[in-house]
């Protein structure tokens, strides 16, 4: 069965996000940890994660994906951003635990000038500090599409910082089909090959999750700008392709189109009648 859900908006709380994913009947969904442009959090009181859980289990509802606020930038050399990035990912990785939440995905970051190698090593240790081993959740990089100084276009990234975990087996990837196609990862003609490359220097074993998206830049653009399902350069058919594959057919899949709900709700209908 398709596992597939959509990036649900924080106001109204944990109950009214389940909720809505319910009235869209998708069966996960992916959060904010916190507000994604700024700093603040809604602190949640038992009564309402009592509720939320109950929700996730009547419906049977999959993984749910936690997603770091944008303004966290743990590759920056910039003291006062670099302190914030390193509070922000250790406060919601202990918050979003504490919730149940299966996994939470980061932007790596942007070096700004200091270098791919330099901006790495300041992920890493920004990660070492936040990431203790014990937690259940798992800790998801995602793929990103290289505009700028944006560190993780590239899979040898990803592996580079994993590579310098203290507790790598924390850590996983989420796959972005905008910002791999983006990024030059020709999933459109090749995506056999492109998850041959994955495998070969990451390993598919670390794939939790996909954010499905369409492109509205061209391939091999470096641009990060999501479309609705079929509407951009990648296409339906490629990816449904992506749905339909073997090695990703049992992967939680999460939509970040630029839709609102009612649109997504048509999305996913579209994609499981055409997945039949």
């Amino acid at each position: 069965m398709l596992t597939i859900g959509t990036h649900m908006s924080i106001a109204g709380g944990l109950v009214k996000m389940a909720e809505n994913v319910v009235k869209m009947q998708a069966n996960t969904m992916q959060i904010f940890s916190r507000n994604p442009r700024g700093s603040g959090y809604k602190i949640y009181d038992e009564g309402e994660i009592i509720r939320f859980w109950k929700i996730r289990e009547e419906h049977n509802l999959g993984p749910v994906l936690a997603h770091a606020p944008y303004t966290l930038n743990l590759a920056s050399a910039k003291e006062g951003v670099y302190e914030f990035a390193c509070r922000v990912i250790r406060e919601d990785i202990v918050r979003m635990d504490a919730l149940g939440i299966e996994n939470i995905v980061f932007h790596p970051g942007s070096h700004t000038g200091i270098g791919t190698d330099e901006g790495i090593q300041n992920i890493i240790a920004g990660l070492n500090q936040a990431i203790t081993g014990r937690e259940k959740i798992t800790v998801l990089l995602e793929t990103m599409s290289g505009k700028g100084t944006e560190i993780g276009a590239s899979f040898e990234e990803l592996r580079a910082i994993r590579e310098g975990m203290e507790h790598p087996e924390k850590v996983g990837i989420c796959l972005d089909t905008c910002h791999v196609f983006s990024a030059g990862y020709d999933i459109v003609n090749d995506l056999d090959g492109v998850l041959a490359e994955f495998d070969r220097v990451l390993g598919l074993g670390l794939l939790r999750a996909i954010h499905l998206n369409d492109s509205l830049m061209p391939f091999a653009s470096h641009k990060d700008r999501h479309a609705a399902i079929g509407d951009g350069e990648i296409g339906l058919s490629a990816l449904l392709r992506v749905l339909a594959h073997p090695l990703l057919d049992k992967l939680p899949i999460y939509l970040e189109t630029p839709l609102d709900d009612t649109g997504h709700k048509k999305e996913i209908e579209m994609l499981r009648r055409k997945l039949i």
